[in-house]
């Protein structure tokens, strides 16, 4: 069992979890994630890790209530546990295996909507650890959802909020806030984009024009989390990849986008995973290598 230390809410809906799981705290890096489940018949959710303390053996998550097993694990309290905390899975961020004095020289960009917030965090968080500053744009439909702000602002080289709704910091969408710093004088070599699939793909079509590599953070489907059930299967460029075994993070310009968000939506009912399969033929699950071949 893995006892919850620090359970409190954030934002409506929006909750953040101290888990003690000393064997991922020992482990991660930033970009991976977890599995958790509540109990021995409850559902396998995919969270991103927020952060990290490899000294105190815990692992802090941030999570939105979407579904019923989300609003029964924001019941949860300190000194609750979870029946199961698996990870780190995925791969970590590329920059944590880039030659430091390269890295130092590069001007990123991060960019964030909504509980995005939380995956973006322990990246700028590593980097500022490593002597680099990164600036950071944060959206929210309104500032009562802006998430881990001073935490953001402690690590961030300029932090910039911005709410749909323009009850604070810079009002509009997180694209316009990039168009705005780089018609400044901004030029960045790296963007890494994470959040809602189609705050992502507009992120990706600006930078595109702006010729700003990108990063995204994909977050589709997940069951099993090891390559198998093919419910996280991608278009990038020429190639299928499963999000939980290549990802989560991928080039921003070669995702296709709409299938993705097509396919989520697919994935929820029993008829469209049928045709999905269908559809997919060999590539459905099991091409990503890490398993026995299609099923």
């Amino acid at each position: 069992m893995y006892k919850i230390l620090k359970a409190e809410k954030l934002a409506d809906k929006i909750y953040l979890m101290d888990v003690h799981a000393p064997r991922v705290a020992s482990h991660c890096q930033p970009g991976q994630f977890v599995i958790v489940k509540m109990d021995e018949k409850g559902e396998r959710i995919p969270l991103t890790i927020c952060d990290y303390d490899r000294e105190a053996g815990t692992i802090t998550i941030v999570f939105q209530e979407v579904g019923a097993s989300t609003v029964k694990m924001g019941e949860l309290k300190a000194g609750d546990s979870f029946r199961d905390f698996t990870g780190p899975l995925g791969c970590a961020s590329e920059f944590v295996h880039e030659d430091l004095e390269s890295l130092k020289n590069k001007k990123m960009l991060f960019v964030a909507g909504g509980v995005g917030a939380a995956p973006v965090y322990p990246q700028v968080k590593w980097l500022k650890a490593h002597g680099i500053d990164a600036d950071v744009i944060v959206g929210a439909k309104t500032k009562d959802m802006l998430i881990l702000e001073d935490q953001m602002e402690a690590v961030a080289g300029n932090y910039y909020p911005c709410t749909d709704d323009g009850s604070y910091g810079h009002a509009g969408m997180v694209t316009t806030m990039v168009e705005e710093l780089v018609n400044n004088g901004n030029k960045y070599d790296v963007c890494v984009a994470i959040g809602p699939m189609i705050m992502m793909k507009f992120v990706c079509l600006l930078t595109k024009k702006l010729e700003i590599p990108t990063i995204v953070s994909m977050n589709p489907i997940m069951v099993d989390g090891t390559g198998m059930c093919g419910a996280c299967r991608l278009q990038v460029g020429e190639e299928i990849k499963f999000a939980c075994v290549d990802g989560p993070e991928f080039d921003g310009h070669l995702v296709d986008f709409d299938q993705a968000m097509k396919r989520s939506q697919m994935y929820k009912s029993e008829e469209g995973r049928a045709m999905l399969k269908l559809q997919e033929g060999d590539t459905h699950h099991g091409g990503c290598g890490h398993c026995g071949g299609d099923e």
